[in-house]
């Protein structure tokens, strides 16, 4: 019975994945639109950056910028990625520049699996770790996926445990006190699940590693910690 509903949640997962594939391909909307709040929301809201998982585009994210954004959240997101096959430095070099760029500050970063990893490699970075407040992170390999050992392309192997980028983020517990890492209770590409020491941890009911996106859970969760990204923005 088990596998009958974990082999249905993989089934699930990819025809999820098909679909917003189809329609970030289809429609190219332009997210310039995300970062004017719709009028009568809120004035103030913090600005959120998105950062989608490996061979995702912004667009796989759409719920959760459609979300934030009618509730008044100016939403940000790194063109320069494409489909974020670069490795984790790089890619958080891109979205660093964003962010001076636009000079953008009390920032809260919501990224989904690879986009978590470089969220807090974000967070490393001198440069521009005093710009985010908090890192919301969905189905995220914080610790790696073994998986990515059977694999030969470089960009699913830096997934590797051993992997040093990983390990050095995995070693920096100071910063895992502003994470708050989301995951469904069966992820079918990271086995070993992405529980963070020190962060806020959230299992969803949901499973699958794409599905939880469109979680409603996902969407409280993420308020909440933009919540308490803002008061520690008002506080310090």
């Amino acid at each position: 019975m088990i596998l009958i509903k974990r082999g249905w949640a993989w089934l699930l997962d990819y025809a999820y994945v098909g679909f917003w594939q189809v329609h970030g391909f289809v429609f190219r909307d332009d997210p310039a639109h995300y970062l004017t709040p719709p009028p009568g929301s809120p004035a103030g809201k913090a600005p959120v950056l998105l950062i989608p998982g490996i061979y995702e585009t912004w667009q796989f994210m759409r719920p959760i910028a459609d979300h934030l954004h009618r509730a008044g959240h100016p939403v940000h997101v790194v063109q320069k990625l494409g489909y974020n096959r670069g490795t984790v430095e790089a890619m958080a070099q891109l979205a660093a520049g964003y962010l001076e760029e636009n000079d953008l500050t009390d920032v809260v970063v919501v990224a989904h699996s690879k986009g978590g990893l470089i969220g807090k490699f974000l967070m490393t970075m001198s440069s521009v770790t005093r710009r985010i407040t908090r890192l919301v992170a969905v189905n995220t390999p914080f610790s790696g996926s073994i998986y990515a050992n059977f694999f030969l392309l470089p960009s699913i192997r830096a997934f590797s445990p051993h992997n040093r980028t990983l390990r050095t983020l995995r070693a920096n517990l100071e910063l895992n006190g502003h994470i708050t890492s989301i995951y469904g209770r069966f992820d079918p590409h990271i086995p070993g699940g992405s529980y963070v020491e020190g962060a806020r941890n959230v299992q969803l009911d949901t499973m699958g590693h794409f599905r939880p996106i469109a979680d409603t859970r996902v969407l409280q969760e993420i308020d909440r910690a933009i919540e308490a990204g803002e008061r520690d923005a008002a506080s310090g």
